[in-house]
This record gives C-alpha cells, structure tokens and sequence, in this order.
C-alpha cells in the first residue's frame, strides 16, 4: 500500500477559514507556504536552545511574499482588476508578477533605479511586467504606485493592502502546527515592516482560537544603514547590501512598533558586515543558503546571544526570508576566488588540489 501523503494545496485552502475569502473567490495559486522549518544545529548549540529555520525561500517564486501575494492576486481578481501595480526592492514584484500571470492580469512594476539584484529583476521580467525603474528610493516607487491606483484602474498589491499580511499570517500557523506550540521568540528581518506585523497577528489568532497556549516575543532585525524603526525616524537615504530591507519609511510602521510592544519584543540594527558574514556562516554550516537581508535575523540573534541577552533553554524561531539565488553577487563579493585550484585531467593532481594527501 503507498504511504498516505498529504498534497500541499497553498495557503489558501489550507487555512480558508482563517482568510479573506469566500466560495465565489478565484482561487490563484503556485501551491505557496508549507515551507520546511529545519533545525539548525549550528545555532542551537551557540544560543544553549532549540533554534529552527523558517526556509520562507522555498516558496514558488523564492520568498516569503507568495503567501500574501496568493490572497491578493486572487481578491483582486474576483473584484475584476486587469492589472495590478507594486513598488518592490525586488522580492514583491517578482512574487506578484508570477501571480499576475497565472491569473491573466497585468502586471506593472516600480523599482528603484539601480537598487534591485539581477536575480529578482530577471524575474519580474520573464513573468511579462512593465518594467518602470524610478530615479529615487523605494519609498518614492511606493507613492507613485499609490498615485496610479487612486487615479487608473490599477490594484496596489503592496503590504499596505491589507490582504497582504492576511496571507502572511499563515507561516505563524505553519510553525505551531509543526512544533505543536508556539516558540518562545521569533525572530525576523525587518525592512517595509509588513512580515513582522503578519508573524505577530497568526501567533495573536492561533492563541485567541485555542491552537497555541501562548506567544512568543517579536524580535525584528534592521539593517544599521536603513534602520528607521530603530531610529525613531524615517532614513531619507537608505543604504545596505541587504537590498530586500533597504526601506526608509516602513508602510507598517505602526503595525511592527505595536507587534513589538504587544509581545515583548524589540527592534535592533545588524551592520552589513554582521549581516554578510551570518549569511555565509548559515550557508556553510547548516546548508541553507539565504540573501543578505535573509540572514539579518541570525546577525541579529548571534549579536543578542554575544551580548548575553538571549536565556539559554529557549525554542527560537527564525525566519529566513528569501532564497540566496535572488543576489549572487552579493553573495560571491566577499571572496577572493571563486575557483581554488585548475589542474590537468590527473587524479593525483586532483588529491593534491583537494587536500587528500
């Protein structure tokens, strides 16, 4: 007899009760969410814990923007958009052009001129997007793709939709289901703010429900060069290698700031340096290969734990937000040579290179 398998159908009719939606929604979906969530033995033994990874980079389009894009694209649809618009550093426009696709949608995108990684780009535009590179931050692309939907028949997909974070939410569900309860701390890259407002709200439902006995505290990470949450201000020029979190105004500010009082929390900078050098700790010591601003959760938990401020015996949670294919030239910056040896077809030549004697 075959072994009863469970066919992962997307986030929305996994958890349709806990969404937006209803029977005569359009269903739009690329089988999204049921990401592993893989203990890292690295961490663990570092922290005196039980630390695991929410691969969010093993979503459809590498990121943890398809769960919301799923709920977006689809409420759109059924309310009969043609088109949908997004300001993105990357990982939003990919995810929501994949989505406008499979819906027969058109897609159009606003980047920062010169500030998004090849990776992503190249995304955005094998899915069929206009294309539209603005001369300023990504704060200025989100104004712009707000103008166009106040004044064209345009649907803003953007966190700012609040469907968004509704789709989002689902990774908390995921992670009490699978552990059985719900972490002590989570931990999470912050950059417009939408992730760590999502995370917070499942934890909040599932515990209202009955489904975990508690919460856990929301620790969120900023890179030091775009940290306008941990500043107290919006940054007019936001600069860092992690350009997935180079965000200078925060669309769900007050979300994150009451995600962090709610729960205990806090809100700190990782320097890009602490941010690169977790990347390629996490790379090659647990397999799990991350884009920069991926890795500012682990930078910020190996600071707090350096620090002594992370007790020992804790379930810890961190979310690795996007695959570390979208910016492999950040990733390969850092090192001198990529090849180490070129030798002749010899296998003593090959022992040799390989240090085998």
């Amino acid at each position: 007899m075959p072994k009863p398998a469970h066919l992962w159908r997307g986030v929305i009719e996994e958890y349709r009760e806990w969404l937006p939606v209803d029977d005569h929604t359009p269903i739009i979906t690329l089988c999204e969410g049921g990401t592993p969530l893989v203990r890292s033995a690295w961490l663990s033994g570092i922290v005196g814990g039980d630390v695991w990874l929410k691969v969010e980079g093993d979503n459809p389009t590498g990121s943890f923007k398809d769960r919301g894009m799923t709920v977006a694209i689809s409420v759109a649809t059924g309310q009969g958009a043609k088109a949908v618009v997004c300001a993105s550093t990357g990982n939003t426009s990919a995810s929501m052009t994949a989505y406008a696709a499979r819906a027969g949608l058109t897609p159009i995108v606003l980047v920062p001129h010169g500030k998004i990684a090849a990776g992503k780009m190249a995304q955005a535009v094998m899915h069929g997007a206009e294309v539209i590179q603005v001369r300023g931050a990504f704060d200025q692309c989100l104004d712009l793709a707000r103008g166009l939907a106040e004044k064209y028949p345009v649907a803003l997909v953007n966190s700012v939709n609040p469907v968004r974070l509704q789709g989002q939410k689902t990774a908390s569900f995921e992670i009490v289901d699978a552990l059985g309860f719900a972490p002590d701390l989570h931990i999470l890259p912050v950059g417009n703010a939408g992730n760590i407002s999502a995370y917070w709200l499942g934890y909040h439902e599932y515990a209202e429900a009955g489904m975990a006995k508690k919460t856990p505290a929301m620790w969120g990470f900023q890179a030091a060069g775009a940290a306008p949450l941990v500043l107290g201000k919006p940054v007019d020029n936001p600069e860092t290698v992690a350009t997935a979190i180079r965000v200078g105004n925060p669309a769900s500010w007050a979300l994150a700031i009451a995600a962090r009082d709610d729960s205990g929390g806090r809100i700190e900078a990782v320097t890009d340096a602490e941010i690169l050098q977790a990347q390629r700790e996490l790379a090659s010591r647990d397999g799990v290969f991350v884009e920069p601003a991926s890795a500012a959760g682990v930078a910020g938990l190996l600071q707090a734990t350096h620090a002594g401020e992370v007790e020992r015996g804790q379930t810890i949670v961190v979310t690795v937000t996007g695959h570390g294919l979208k910016d492999t030239e950040t990733a390969l910056s850092g090192i001198e040579s990529v090849v180490d040896s070129v030798i002749d077809v010899d296998v003593e030549a090959a022992a040799d290179a390989a240090g085998l004697r």
